[in-house]
């Protein structure tokens, strides 16, 4: 039962709330003038080669790192010197396959272990594209860095094992769940690499099997058939990355190389005439920047000078420097996946799951929400009061299930049934949800991507949805 004092309590954070927010708004992100001069030079200067957010998804032991690593080298992202030491290294701890991994796999743990945990950031360039690369890690246990990674995305690559395709297919596997994930958080351009297929000698018949597999699911998933391409290749070999000699390969594979995929990627729809919306996937001091925040520009634009809201501390910071592709630049745009020096915050204060936004206009916050949900393959059915983890963006937040409101029709979205007892697997429905605290949220009528989440239980994600509306 409610008592007086939680309401006063209750009240008394409302109150505090609303002030807060009348402070933010009386701060401008920039002037009328700096917001027109920028305007004009996005209109005016179009980017020669658009930019695309890439993530790398797939089961544990795919060899997603060893083909992203090659990748990089390939395009002389790696000298020839550091590639050297890589090659060396790992042959003197016997993990001599783990040379071209080692690009991307930074860190002691992740060598040692030989499987990726962080998401790892790198940028090259295509023909026709500038690229920032998310790899994301395979293992069950790193779920969340992976939908971090793919939160950021703008289109992924699926690296299939060809022999260890069913291993990674099974239910236990990451490569459905991946998949998943990406077409959940609004990825609809998706690259499938059959790597190591030199194991199975080049075959053309076990590369057709998995294609046939696997594109039934992805179908299943939502993905458009015409949005998928596949792709054999050898990450440790480099065969059929930025070029093929392989003569069993070119007997039956004559299309793309892996490079030339990359490159045919649609540039996605960049939100710049939205307030500035960005979510911290990393703090650090920067040499020349100081306090220095790291995360993809969803929505809006930012420039050197500029006044920023920092939510949910509800503090305001200035712009010291902006570096995009390790280089410094005087503003960026949505889309950028951006390193912002900041003054005006300690960095103790500053969390990932943050956001920085536009302070006359900062992202709305809530603890309870109407979402549409549509659940994943299920150990048990989901019932109201259920304790889930929440998944937005860089955030886990634990939260409650408090009502389900009805299950739809999933083609045409009519209501199948009014508050139902449960929910079943592959059913589309309408909850109500209260997180532990109060989280940064859109709806998605207004923000697609800042409007997407996903749900997990137990190490395992059991629904993906999109915000309806703030309660």
């Amino acid at each position: 039962m409610k008592t007086s004092s939680d309401s006063i309590k209750k009240e008394d954070s409302r109150a505090e709330l609303k002030s807060s927010l009348e402070k933010l708004k009386l701060t401008k992100q920039m002037s009328a003038s700096r917001k027109k001069e920028i305007d004009n030079k996005i209109k005016e200067n179009p980017a020669t080669k658009p930019h695309i957010n890439l993530v790398v998804i797939g089961h544990v032991d795919a060899g997603k790192s060893t083909i992203m690593g090659h990748l990089l080298y390939l395009v002389g992202n790696v000298a020839q010197k550091t590639m050297h030491k890589y090659e060396k290294e790992p042959k003197e701890i016997g993990k001599g396959s783990f040379s071209y991994a080692w690009v991307l796999d930074e860190h002691e743990e992740e060598r040692n272990r030989g499987i990726t945990i962080d998401v790892a950031v790198n940028n090259f360039e295509t023909e026709h594209r500038r690229v920032t690369l998310l790899d994301a890690p395979g293992h069950r246990d790193f779920v969340p860095n992976m939908i971090s990674g793919a939160a950021q995305a703008d289109v992924a690559i699926l690296v299939i094992d060809a022999i260890d395709f069913e291993k990674g297919f099974e239910s236990d596997g990451q490569t459905k769940e991946h998949a998943l994930l990406a077409r959940s958080l609004g990825v609809q351009q998706l690259g499938v690499v059959i790597n190591k297929v030199d194991l199975v000698d080049w075959a053309k018949d076990r590369f057709d099997n998995i294609t046939t597999k696997l594109g039934a699911f992805l179908k299943q998933a939502g993905f458009n058939p015409q949005n998928i391409w596949y792709l054999p290749a050898s990450g440790l070999l480099g065969e059929n990355i930025t070029e093929r000699k392989e003569k069993k390969l070119m007997e039956w594979y004559s299309g793309p190389t892996l490079l030339q995929r990359i490159d045919e990627f649609k540039p996605a729809a960049r939100e710049t005439t939205k307030p500035f919306r960005l979510c911290i996937s990393d703090v650090y001091k920067h040499q020349l920047l100081g306090t220095t925040i790291a995360g993809k520009i969803e929505s809006g634009f930012v420039s050197v000078g500029d006044k920023l809201a920092l939510i949910p501390l509800f503090e305001t910071c200035s712009v010291k420097g902006i570096r995009l592709h390790n280089e410094s630049v005087d503003y960026a745009v949505a889309g950028d996946n951006v390193d912002i020096g900041i003054n005006g915050i300690e960095i103790q204060n500053i969390s990932i799951g943050n956001f920085l936004c536009d302070p006359e206009n900062p992202i709305p916050m809530t603890t309870h929400f109407k979402a549409q949900i549509v659940t994943f393959t299920l150990q048990k059915p989901v019932i109201k009061g259920q304790i889930v983890e929440i998944h937005y963006q860089n955030l886990n937040q634990p939260a409650a299930i408090t009502s389900l409101l009805s299950i739809l029709d999933k083609n045409t979205g009519d209501i199948k049934k009014k508050n139902p007892r449960s929910l079943g697997e592959a059913t589309t429905a309408v909850v109500e949800i209260t997180t532990q605290h109060p989280v940064c949220l859109e709806k998605y009528s207004d923000f697609k991507q800042l409007g997407r989440f996903t749900m997990r239980e137990s190490g395992r994600t059991i629904a993906a949805g999109i915000v309806s509306e703030m309660l």
